[in-house]
């Protein structure tokens, strides 16, 4: 007892202790005490047990093997395991399986820790704030003995760091919020380990020299099996594809599959189909994995957004609108009317807490999940207005960028007005034609997804714009499936705009894609369809690009006669008119027609003559298109080696440009040229080449190279 009694008063009584004495358990001193005095536990007060405080894994888990190996390895492969303890965090976002994979794994290695598992739950998302380190470390020093720990946490994490230095344990710190909740809860010596799990990152704790492992969803196969085993082999056996589909709508997280399989438990006679409908859309998917008393993977995301500072929270309900497989940080400051910097912080925190993964150099995402989670948090905190203007600032920028990669891909093409509600600040990120492309290409399914969500929303001029920006996407790398939904989305939307150029535009870029996607008939339509709009509008020009694809369409349908006459009216307009490019495109029309007919005397000066109009009108593209059937015609016609090196120009130009399309046309064309000379081998090689990029173009010129 202490020298002090109610209130801290004196008492006016002094007590002493001298001698060689030792105490053990609950000891009374009554005033002065000497001599060899020992005082011991009474005999049935025995040592505290080992402490096995791990929680049990629970019965469905299921796989994991791999990334049960990988902790392995990071244990194994600490640098220096003579500082202090090994520290592994596994961190992962809400329901995916950390604390049941650390479980497991720990429980695996019982015999490596002779001296006990320690397992405290730091509560890092829960409503009452995260667990305090005091309590967790009286929780461990009372497990290993220490009855009465001291008060102070500096006391307590001196006294933990002694009785642990030469101890084998293993400590899981489970559910942690921060690195400073951990640091105090490190053991002495270099014979522990310590596993924490937590929604954030926490890369504070790489001073510690913690090893860090991110836990990712289950695979297919995986999530299948945790299926199964919660509903039963005999119910899923007649429903696989259903079955297949409700894992899949889970997004391979744990927690989500396990309350499906709950909910079909308790619902024994409702067929695995219906909750794969009721999965199905967004907004209600998280409402059909909630289970009575279970904690669902609703309020885990909840909780995690609940500690998100405001800035980080308002940019993580704005990225849930967009309609985006990925962003990056400008898509992020713009949605939000901000600077790249701000962004980039918000993104930071986002990482941290798990929210979003990073995925590549200025590439996220979200999981799937979490992006419901996000759009739903906007339904609620972001009035309808707001979240559209966010939409429309970000549908803005991409048609403004999209505009500046068309321009400088192909700057002799005509380009209608742009308008915008919001004017994109952030400068286009490429500043060449490469550039231009890969981003085009890099981003078409962004674009695809703003230019569906603008005809949704009823955003006509956005709509056709943007189809119009991606142009030289669909000219240079023939995404044919994009090309015809994104003219038949554009098509409709100049209409509902009152648009009749842009209208007439639509029809002549979408039919120009299903013309060289093989649907002839179908682009015939189209061109016709231009054609009569043209004269409703005395518009000789789109009269002429009408006729032109008309020719094209009849060539394509061995109809070559139509054909020739149709150039022939295009050239006439064109001529009267005065476009040049018009006619010089004109030409290389006829000119492939001749090469047809095999008559390379009729073909070199068309294709001649459209090359000088086209470099004069700066149009290098199609300038050099008209190279390469250049040196076609001069094989064709005896001159190979001029035509051979005409041809490898072209080629070398498209493979500056990116133009993938045109370079598989031309080694095509220096394959027939090689083989009509006799050079096999050379031949195999140029269309073994052409293939290759017909593969990635066109499958179906790559099965007629077969």
């Amino acid at each position: 007892m202490g020298a002090t009694g109610d209130g801290g008063r004196d008492s006016g009584v002094s007590n002493s202790i001298s001698g060689s004495a030792r105490f053990y358990g609950p000891t009374v001193q009554a005033r002065d005490v000497s001599g060899g005095v020992h005082v011991h536990m009474a005999a049935h007060e025995q040592p505290p047990p080992v402490p096995r405080q791990l929680l049990p894994v629970p019965h469905h888990f299921t796989d994991r093997t791999d990334e049960v190996a990988a902790l392995d390895d990071l244990l194994a492969g600490r640098e220096d395991p003579g500082t202090g303890p090994s520290l592994i965090v596994v961190n992962g976002p809400a329901g995916i399986g950390k604390t049941a994979l650390v479980s497991r794994w720990l429980h695996t290695r019982e015999d490596a820790f002779p001296d006990g598992q320690l397992y405290a739950d730091l509560y890092g998302h829960a409503a009452g704030g995260p667990a305090d380190p005091a309590e967790v470390l009286g929780q461990f020093l009372r497990s290993l003995g220490i009855a009465s720990p001291p008060a102070g946490l500096a006391e307590q994490s001196s006294l933990w760091r002694s009785v642990t230095a030469g101890r084998r344990l293993a400590v899981m710190l489970d559910s942690a919020f921060t690195a400073a909740q951990i640091r105090p809860l490190l053991p002495g010596g270099s014979g522990a380990l310590v596993v924490v799990t937590s929604r954030q990152r926490l890369t504070g704790l790489r001073l510690d020299g913690a090893a860090f492992f991110r836990l990712d969803a289950l695979g297919p196969d995986a999530g299948l099996e945790l299926l199964t085993r919660g509903v039963g082999e005999e119910r899923v056996a007649g429903e696989r594809s259903a079955v297949r589909q409700v894992v899949e709508l889970c997004a391979g997280v744990p927690l989500a599959v396990c309350l499906a399989a709950a909910r079909l438990a308790s619902r024994p006679r409702q067929p695995i189909a219906a909750l794969a409908d009721s999965l199905v859309p967004d907004a209600d998917r998280l409402a059909a994995l909630e289970v009575e008393g279970e904690i669902t993977v609703s309020k885990a995301l909840d909780a995690s957004y609940a500690v998100l500072e405001p800035p980080a929270a308002r940019l993580y309900r704005t990225l849930g609108t967009l309609p985006l497989p990925t962003f990056d940080t400008r898509t992020a400051a713009v949605g939000c009317a901000e600077d790249e910097p701000w962004a980039g912080r918000r993104i930071d925190e986002l990482i941290e807490a798990n929210l979003v993964e990073d995925i590549g150099p200025d590439t996220f995402r979200f999981h799937d999940l979490v992006r419901v989670h996000a759009r739903a948090c906007a339904e609620v905190h972001d009035g309808e207005d707001a979240r559209a203007d966010a939409l429309r600032r970000v549908a803005d920028w991409y048609l403004h960028t999209a505009t500046a990669a068309e321009q400088l891909i192909t700057p002799a093409q005509f380009t209608l007005p742009r308008t915008y509600a919001h004017r994109p600040q952030p400068p286009a990120p490429f500043d060449a034609e490469k550039g231009a492309l890969d981003w085009l290409d890099a981003h078409r399914n962004h674009l695809m997804a703003m230019l569906r969500t603008a005809a949704d929303r009823g955003w006509h001029a956005t709509a056709w714009q943007l189809v119009d920006a991606m142009w030289p996407l669909f000219l240079r790398l023939r995404y044919y499936d994009l090309w015809a939904e994104a003219h038949t989305i554009g098509l409709a939307a100049a209409r509902a705009d009152g648009h009749t150029e842009a209208e007439r535009q639509m029809l002549n870029s979408g039919a120009i894609g299903l013309a060289a996607a093989g649907r002839t008939d179908e682009a015939a339509d189209w061109y016709d369809q231009s054609l009569r709009a043209a004269r409703e509008a005395g518009d000789i020009r789109d009269e002429g690009q009408a006729h032109l694809g008309l020719g094209g369409c009849h060539l394509a349908g061995g109809r070559t006669e139509e054909a020739l006459r149709h150039l022939g009216l295009a050239v006439r307009a064109w001529e009267e008119c005065g476009y040049r490019r018009g006619v010089a495109l004109a030409c290389v029309s006829l000119g492939e027609i001749a090469l047809q007919q095999r008559e390379p005397a009729r073909a070199v000066p068309l294709f001649a003559q459209a090359r000088r109009i086209l470099t004069e009108v700066a149009d290098p593209h199609d300038a050099t298109r008209a190279l390469a059937f250049l040196g076609r015609a001069h094989a064709q016609g005896g001159e190979y080696d001029l035509g051979m090196g005409e041809m490898r120009e072209a080629l070398a130009a498209f493979g500056v440009s990116g133009a993938l399309h045109w370079q598989a046309r031309t080694l095509e064309m220096l394959g027939h040229s090689a083989r009509e000379h006799g050079d096999e081998d050379e031949a195999r090689d140029h269309l073994a080449q052409a293939r290759s990029r017909y593969e990635l173009t066109s499958p179906a010129d790559a099965r007629r190279l077969d």
